[in-house]
């Protein structure tokens, strides 16, 4: 839903509000009882998820039958190569089985950011993926996690001292316009020698409690560089907010509060539950707090 990255796509339907028939792969079971909890017009519907004996997917969409001239969502979860092709399988065939509208909801796109080819050879395994979302018969509904970061900062405390910190200006460009009631900083990489530093570009975050905002989080190195020299240049307190917390190879850990040698650690560190395997990782784990994306879903679904 954030940019490339967050998607729910399907055909928009007009009209009263329609009873939904919502499947979901298994890393997001939690996620898709949140959404059917925020609406009596969205039902659960199971997919028995099991393998053959060689390790190839034996699916089974239960009562097929009652879901004909019905509308139909699948919440999927590509955190893996491992899973994706077993939840395709499931996309391809449940349009297919009469249903009035199918719609899919993919809060996390993993390969988005991978649409450039740099040198001959490279592939750009966006374009695989897309090639299914993007045909002719399929339209893209793009929604932002920005509007519960914004409802999270208004409960704070502090919240007429937040500055909102953009680590590059590729995320002020994303995301600036959402934001343009709070003051701003713009951090920027300049290269010293055989090394890239981050350094501010503009803005004052002296005495205020600042929010770094993008779209996804890998390593955190960035994120980490950036709160350094916000501190550095007096701000009182750094927190961080991405919608996509996707942070390979437990890099989460390196933002605890045990695991941070500074003193000044994170404040907060937001997150959605886009991906569902690191809100498992994280819970009840400062700093992290998850804002949850089942009311946007919920309402997407009654477009």
């Amino acid at each position: 839903m954030e940019n490339n990255n967050n998607q729910v796509t399907g055909e928009l339907k007009s009209g009263n509000k329609k009873q939904v028939r919502l499947f979901y792969c298994m890393e997001c079971e939690e996620l898709a009882r949140k959404v059917a909890a925020h609406s009596q017009l969205i039902t659960l519907q199971s997919i028995n998820w099991r393998s053959f004996d060689d390790g190839f997917p034996n699916l089974f969409i239960n009562n097929a039958h009652d879901i004909r001239g019905q509308h139909v969502a699948f919440l999927a979860s590509f955190s893996s190569p491992a899973v994706i092709f077993e939840q395709l399988s499931v996309i391809y065939n449940l349009p297919r089985l009469f249903v009035a509208s199918f719609t899919l909801v993919l809060p996390f796109f993993p390969t988005g950011s991978f649409e450039r080819m740099e040198e001959e050879g490279d592939v750009a395994t966006a374009f695989t993926m897309e090639r299914f979302y993007f045909g002719d018969h399929v339209l893209p509904l793009f929604e932002t996690g920005i509007p519960l970061l914004k409802q999270r900062l208004h409960q704070l405390s502090d919240a007429d001292k937040i500055v909102v910190a953009f680590p590059d200006d590729g995320a002020w460009k994303r995301f600036h316009k959402l934001l343009d009631h709070f003051p701003t900083v713009i951090c920027t990489k300049v290269r010293e020698g055989d090394k890239r530093i981050v350094q501010i570009k503009e803005g004052n975050p002296t005495g205020c409690h600042v929010v770094i905002v993008d779209d996804l989080v890998q390593s955190g190195g960035t994120l980490i560089e950036c709160q350094k020299v916000l501190f550095a240049r007096g701000a009182a307190k750094v927190s961080a907010y991405v919608t996509h917390g996707v942070f390979p190879k437990c890099s989460w850990e390196r933002f605890t509060q045990k695991n941070n040698r500074s003193e000044k650690g994170f404040a907060y560190f937001w997150i959605t539950d886009s991906c569902p395997q690191t809100v498992k990782a994280v819970e009840n784990t400062a700093p992290f707090e998850v804002l949850s994306l089942a009311g946007s879903i919920a309402d997407a679904l009654q477009i």
